[in-house]
């Protein structure tokens, strides 16, 4: 288990969780210089808590249920891991998002409007 620096923490990186090549792609267009965008379907390949929170937030598509569950990644980022990184979900039906609302995602976009909402999200965690 590797310890986080100082210089690590500061790194601009955001973790985002979709398989929707297009979507990934206009991310990165869209993507602020300086920040750099991770991209998995399974949370544990980034490692441990410690690794987890060495990002500033999370994209995840609620639509995404055939390479994992979105309701489980919520519960494992609040519940398992105890971690308070933001949780911006896009996509996904009214029920699915009822849920994700309870299990304490932070907030919820249509698709359409997740790469101009990820620029904002990048300056609003600039620091």
């Amino acid at each position: 288990m590797a310890i986080p620096t100082i210089d690590s923490r500061l790194q601009k990186k955001m973790i985002v969780m979709t398989r929707d090549e297009d979507l990934l792609a206009s991310l990165q267009a869209g993507l602020p210089a300086g920040w750099e965008m991770v991209v998995t379907l399974d949370l544990e390949d980034l490692g441990g808590f410690q690794d987890i929170l060495q990002h500033r937030f999370i994209l995840l598509d609620l639509d995404e249920y055939d390479a994992f569950d979105p309701l489980d990644v919520i519960r494992m980022v609040r519940m398992e891991l105890m971690l308070n990184v933001p949780i911006f979900c896009f996509g996904g039906e009214p029920d699915v998002r009822d849920e994700a609302r309870l299990s304490r995602a932070d907030r919820f976009f249509e698709r359409d409007e997740i790469v101009g909402k990820m620029k904002l999200f990048c300056q609003q965690y600039e620091w």
